[in-house]
């Protein structure tokens, strides 16, 4: 991935510029793809992807990955359930790229609600669930999820990413002003961009640095929100909440927490960020999350009073315009979420391995940045190419963790991503990390 500035990789200038010779050596396209009627109004450049800036930048990526050697670690089939352990190419990896955190993916009673629910509905609502594609599974779903936060009612949408812009989008206007966390998720930026509100990103779980905007410029707008993360996707740590509650009520703004990977993670029954402190789930304005990862499903949700649910139902656009979930996604991860409280021993299995990895991490001299120990565990490496290469040698040795590069974080804080599962054992966290111990300094070497 690259910058707006044309920067690949974090390389110098002489790196660059000798990808850039290389990437010109590649051969040309073809003269049809080049040719356009001669009364076209446009500038050929103007009508062709390839000429496309971003495009241009991405092959520029895929010449640096060809010249040292690296595989292209995204997109790699698995050919079969992708569990902590999965198949690519016929053989066994050791994996640690999955949302699966309970291990529940695949279990029998989830594909038995999700085969029973097809037999009766099919695979799809067929229509949004405004006009003709509401179904049962979807209401049992709403109310498993409000019953579990202990709130009044929720909704949920068919993508994840979609439920955040859609409800930003819909809750807040060009009078009105987001706040939220640096490190808060694309979607959370999208939608708080989207809606048109004022839009103002804090220091990442720095709630003086949160108090101080709002002191500085909440009184300039009419409504407000304050978005943060429960478990923080790239870096796995926990929002200070208790600290943003009191915020939220001393500057009257409403409070919005992403748990798309804190449910199944945090707290003893895996309720949450806020069984986690001890805290009432109602002294949170919005709890959105997702259905892919602990439930083993597709899509997002969002739970609070029913005044909120009603509202986004009638208008939030990536709900009102889209289709319906498909009935036997619903089901899956209505059973998921019953399986999870039904067995707590799975969230102690995830907390006592994410604990372990952290641990043996740090044991090792490993980077792990504000990692607490739940489930996402990060190893940091600094630059992007060292990055690839690490995991590109991990893949050699059937360990599969992918890394994460600028843009997705910022520059100088590449990393290699660790998701944790209930099922991993301590010798698959020992063998992962000695692996990593030892090919790191390679990467660094051959970066270099």
């Amino acid at each position: 991935m690259s910058g707006d500035d044309g920067r690949i990789f974090g390389l110098g200038q002489e790196e660059q510029e000798q990808l850039r010779l290389l990437a010109l050596q590649q051969p040309p396209l073809a003269d049809a793809q080049r040719r356009r009627s001669s009364f076209s109004p446009v500038p050929e450049r103007y009508s062709l992807f390839q000429d496309l800036p971003g495009y241009k930048q991405l092959r520029l990526q895929r010449t640096l990955y060809e010249k040292m050697n690296i595989f292209r670690p995204f997109f790699s089939c698995h050919e079969r359930k992708a569990k902590e352990r999965t198949i690519i190419n016929g053989l066994e990896f050791l994996n640690f790229s999955t949302y699966d955190y309970l291990g529940l993916n695949g279990h029998p009673e989830i594909n038995k609600a999700a085969a029973d629910t097809m037999e009766i509905f099919g695979t799809s609502a067929g229509a949004s669930r405004l006009v003709a594609g509401e179904r049962p599974q979807h209401k049992a779903l709403e109310q498993a999820l409000a019953a579990c936060y202990g709130t009044e009612d929720a909704v949920v949408f068919v993508s994840g990413h979609a439920t955040n812009v859609s409800t930003l989008h819909a809750l807040m206007g060009h009078k009105d002003v987001v706040y939220h966390d640096a490190l808060a998720h694309n979607s959370v930026i999208m939608g708080a961009m989207l809606s048109g509100a004022a839009r103002y990103s804090f220091a990442h779980n720095d709630c003086e640095a949160l108090e101080r905007l709002l002191r500085q410029t909440r009184s300039k707008h009419e409504r407000a929100i304050i978005v943060t993360e429960g478990l923080f996707s790239m870096d796995g740590d926990i929002a200070s909440l208790p600290e943003l509650i009191a915020l939220k009520r001393k500057y009257t703004c409403f409070l919005m927490v992403d748990e798309a990977h804190s449910l199944g993670v945090l707290g003893p029954a895996g309720k949450g960020i806020s069984e986690h402190f001890g805290i009432s789930p109602r002294d949170v304005d919005i709890w959105m999350g997702t259905l892919s990862k602990t439930l083993c499903g597709c899509g997002g949700y969002v739970t609070g009073c029913a005044e909120l649910a009603e509202l986004l139902k009638f208008t939030a656009s990536g709900f009102v315009y889209s289709v319906g979930m498909p009935p036997p996604m619903a089901a899956a991860s209505r059973k998921a979420l019953e399986l999870m409280l039904r067995e707590p021993g799975r969230v102690a299995r995830l907390q006592a391995a994410s604990r372990f990895f952290l641990a043996e991490a740090k044991a090792r001299g490993l980077q792990t940045g504000h990692a607490q120990g739940y489930a996402v565990i990060p190893v940091i490496v600094g630059n992007s190419l060292v990055a690839g290469l690490l995991a590109s040698a991990l893949f050699e040795r059937q360990i599969n963790v992918l890394p994460i590069i600028y843009p997705a974080v910022e520059e100088g804080m590449a990393r290699l991503r660790f998701f944790l599962s209930s099922e991993h054992k301590e010798d698959d966290i020992r063998l992962a990390l000695d692996a990593v111990a030892e090919e790191l300094p390679r990467a660094a070497a051959r970066a270099n």
